[in-house]
């Protein structure tokens, strides 16, 4: 089958670590680690599990991270190479187990990507597996597959880059007929929004601060709105398409993401009411600021920045992949007794009284917000056109494109 695999290479990873910040051409270059190939398609781990063929794969920041050496390290023993990537996906089951009941042979179905107990066949299972948090999963390298967080980082499972891949049942989420692909393909990361915005409470006299605006800061955007939040929302975007896409999200004002510190804390507190004081050293103390502050980028500027700007018992939630951030002056967090909450994945999730699967309400919420989420998608890539798909998701200032996307076909 045709596939974007990615091979462990410890000289390229050094090259692209070092050279790649100065290079970008390395990123898509014979240097890179990813490769489009024919390899072997995985075969279905026990008859538990059932066979996906991608339709539209998105490019996660994840993958453009692993891509270009720039993640932490501390992933790699839980990730098993070779491994096709691509975990944003929906498609067509065209195989089933013989144990699968639940899950029929032509369904088109989104991908639950973590690996649980369950489904690594898995018994008793871990605490968290038991309370539904199977993205927290402690027997991430026992069971019936290789070690793995996630599809698209375990050898044995594939990925969305690719015409084939597999999947157990517990893992396939149904899409309703009149949910088009290119909306579908961002129910994963508009679940992983959710999950973020889901960790807070906010009432409509309080202020949201929400730092980047790819692809996630723009779905976190609209996860606020979708589940009734109305709540002042503030967002920092460096691009046009980036300020017209939050607009129609629901922003209610922005800050620059750029600039000198003294220049842009000036314009930050005048939005977010916060008084900047000037230390003798260093950056400034800010008193004041947003009741919640979600990080989207998760880099060594935006964590710092966002735990200043955030009120005294005010809550910071990281949701992008924050790396190994470096420079950032944790007083305010212990000063003002803030509550650092870091999301990763899904629920489930407490929701009207209750509690709803993160997955479930994604796609509920995506039949209403689907044709206003759509706009982040751009034009689709092949396979083969994977060094043209990268470059778009790494240039989106050029392209104007929030979610760079795959259509998977034959060839």
């Amino acid at each position: 089958m045709k596939a974007l695999q990615f091979r462990k290479s410890i000289p390229r990873y050094i090259l692209l670590k070092l050279a790649g910040p100065r290079l970008r051409r390395l990123y898509t270059s014979s240097a890179s680690p990813v490769a489009y190939r024919d390899i072997q398609e995985p075969k279905l781990p026990t008859q538990s599990w059932v066979r996906i063929r991608p339709t539209l794969a998105g490019v996660c920041g994840s993958d453009l991270s692993t891509i270009c050496a720039k993640g932490s390290p501390y992933l790699a023993p839980v990730t098993s190479m070779p491994f096709v990537m691509g975990h944003e996906m929906v498609g067509r089951v065209v195989e089933v187990g013989a144990d699968v009941d639940n899950v029929s042979v032509g369904a088109r179905a989104v991908l639950h990507p973590a690996l649980g107990c369950h489904v690594r066949g898995i018994e008793p299972k871990c605490d968290a597996c038991q309370k539904g948090r199977d993205a927290l999963c402690s027997n991430i390298t026992r069971g019936c597959i290789s070690a793995g967080i996630q599809s698209g980082f375990c050898r044995d499972t594939g990925g969305g880059f690719s015409t084939s891949m597999v999947a157990h049942h517990s893992q396939v989420y149904a899409v309703p007929e009149d949910l088009p692909d290119e909306q579908a393909v961002l129910v994963e990361p508009f679940a992983c929004a959710l999950h973020g915005i889901l960790r807070v409470s906010l009432e409509a006299n309080q202020s949201a601060l929400v730092l980047g605006c790819g692809s996630i800061g723009l779905l976190t955007i609209a996860a606020l709105r979708a589940t009734g939040c109305k709540a002042r929302i503030v967002a920092s975007g460096r691009y046009d398409h980036q300020i017209s896409l939050g607009n129609s999200l629901g922003v209610d004002e922005w800050i620059p993401s750029g600039g000198g510190t003294v220049d842009r804390y000036k314009k930050w507190a005048s939005v977010l009411n916060a008084q900047v004081l000037q230390a003798e050293l260093g950056k400034p103390m800010v008193i004041g600021g947003a009741d919640a502050t979600f990080d989207c980028v998760g880099s060594s500027h935006t964590i710092d920045d966002g735990i200043r700007f955030t009120k005294s018992g005010g809550t910071f939630v990281l949701v992008g992949m924050p790396g190994a951030p470096r420079g950032v002056d944790w007083t305010p967090l212990w000063f003002k007794e803030l509550t650092l909450c870091a999301t990763y994945a899904y629920g489930p999730e407490r929701w009207a009284g209750g509690q709803r699967d993160t997955f479930d309400l994604a796609i509920d919420l995506m039949k209403t917000w689907g044709p206003k989420l759509v706009k982040l998608v751009g034009p689709a890539f092949a396979l083969r056109d994977y060094q043209a798909a990268i470059r778009s998701a790494l240039h989106t200032g050029r392209t104007g494109v929030a979610k760079t996307i795959f259509r998977i076909d034959e060839t």
